[in-house]
């Protein structure tokens, strides 16, 4: 029951300047503290930087930029591409294979 009640106790008032004065304290306007909170919109000056500079980068330098800024996983790499391949044809064509067929197996 000690404790308890020693937990209840109020701490003692710490010495240094009195809350309750209003001496110092500078009165807030509600609209001050609205406009100082409201979001500013940048979009105007934002264009106008973008606007401003024409200076294209080099298509190596984007690249190498973009490969950077890839991220490790396989959902962020870009697909590989693979050569087609050319349908594979041979060097023989029907009459050669028939010749071989004739020196070969003897068919007349």
């Amino acid at each position: 029951r000690a404790a308890g009640a020693a937990r209840r106790r109020k701490r003692a008032p710490e010495p240094g300047r009195n809350k309750a004065t209003v001496k110092g304290r500078v009165v807030k306007s509600a609209i001050e503290e609205y406009h100082k909170k409201k979001p500013v919109n940048h979009l105007r000056e934002n264009l106008q930087y973008m606007l401003k500079g024409r200076l294209v980068a080099d298509k190596a330098i984007t690249e190498q930029v973009l490969a950077q800024n890839r991220g490790r996983k396989s959902k962020d790499q870009p697909p590989e591409k693979t050569e087609k391949k050319k349908p594979e044809s041979t060097v023989f064509t029907e009459e050669d294979f028939r010749k071989f067929e004739r020196e070969y197996f003897g068919i007349p």
